[in-house]
């Protein structure tokens, strides 16, 4: 059964990408990256999610190797007004899925409400009350 290392080069170099250019991607640093791949480091879920994003692949196939995706995951598309909002806010990549996925969660949950498109103004709402719940965790 291959490691989580080896499904990451897997998807990497399927991807054509080096161990610099996913380093870079996903904010870690390349000695780390080699040791993951290479000698089977653990790497944490923060982490995994991180390589997971930029490689665009699911985080249960590079976990575990399994999936409905398999080995890709669908492009996220992050829409105008959030991309708006989120330059304005400055908010990091990251930040910006994280809302994002929140968004996506709270809108599964009201499935039967139409779905209008939110507006910028929506957006800095939603991640001033998302700081407010890490605050409040902290």
């Amino acid at each position: 059964m291959a490691t989580v290392g080896e499904r990451v080069r897997e998807v990497r170099e399927a991807r054509g990408w080096t161990q610099e250019k996913l380093a870079e991607a996903a904010s870690i640093s390349k000695s780390f990256l080699s040791e993951v791949e290479n000698k089977g480091k653990n790497i944490s879920l923060d982490l995994m999610l991180r390589v997971a994003t930029a490689l665009n692949a699911s985080v249960e196939y590079l976990a575990t190797g399994n999936g409905d995706e398999a080995k890709v995951r669908k492009p996220i598309l992050i829409p105008v007004e959030l991309s708006q909002a989120a330059e304005q806010l400055r908010l990091s990549f990251q930040q910006t899925i994280d809302l994002l996925e929140v968004h996506n969660s709270v809108v599964a949950r009201r499935s039967g409400r139409p779905k209008a498109s939110p507006t910028i103004e929506y957006w800095k709402s939603l991640n001033e009350a998302l700081q407010n719940i890490r605050k409040k965790l902290e």
